[in-house]
């Protein structure tokens, strides 16, 4: 089990990757935030790819556990689509865009095993999405096209774009609602 310090570095970390980016950091302004001294960050984690690493280990397995739930809940397949959004939007309240999204900005400078995490985060999540979907297909409530994995795909991309965009707006919850609500309600409105 996780440290009390390892978790309060590791949510500072988080919210550093998820604001700035892989480049934009550093251990002095995680141990200004912390209290620490940077020799503790790196007795907890000896270098900063073993930092992201973990963090992007973490936020998959989080991700997971969120799709998990919703799928597991009585809500209908047009509902579990809009509470998938919904883990974007949340995002957006905390001023933060998608870990997987920030780093692959940076996906050629960062570390082979930090490039794997991220991709096991797309293939699980567009996995996921892609079964989700296909329910939908299957009950002839939505038609994906060209195919139901591609459809997953471009979803991702257009929930992690709306959040880019959604970044620079005086209110970014509200930008976000207005970009990505009313075209899943366009696309998948039979459902």
């Amino acid at each position: 089990m996780a440290s009390e310090t390892s978790q309060k570095i590791l949510a500072v970390a988080e919210d550093m990757v998820r604001n700035r980016g892989y480049s934009a950091f550093s251990y002095a302004d995680i141990s200004q935030q912390v209290g620490i001294r940077k020799a503790s960050i790196h007795y907890h984690f000896p270098t900063k790819d073993a930092l992201v690493r973990e963090l992007v280990q973490r936020y998959r397995e989080g991700m997971a556990r969120q799709c998990h739930w919703i799928a597991t809940s009585n809500a209908s397949l047009s509902q579990q689509l809009i509470q998938f959004a919904n883990l974007y939007r949340q995002g957006m309240a905390q001023d933060q865009i998608c870990m997987c999204a920030m780093l692959s900005a940076d996906f050629a400078i960062l570390p082979e095993p930090i490039q794997a995490e991220i991709q096991a985060f797309f293939r699980e999540t567009v996995a996921w999405l892609t079964a989700l979907l296909q329910q939908g297909q299957d009950a002839q409530i939505w038609d994906c096209k060209p195919s139901v994995e591609q459809e997953a795909q471009g979803l991702i991309a257009m929930l992690q774009g709306a959040q880019l965009l959604a970044r620079s707006a005086e209110n970014s919850i509200d930008a976000f609602e207005q970009v990505m609500y009313p075209l899943l309600s366009a696309k998948f409105s039979r459902g």
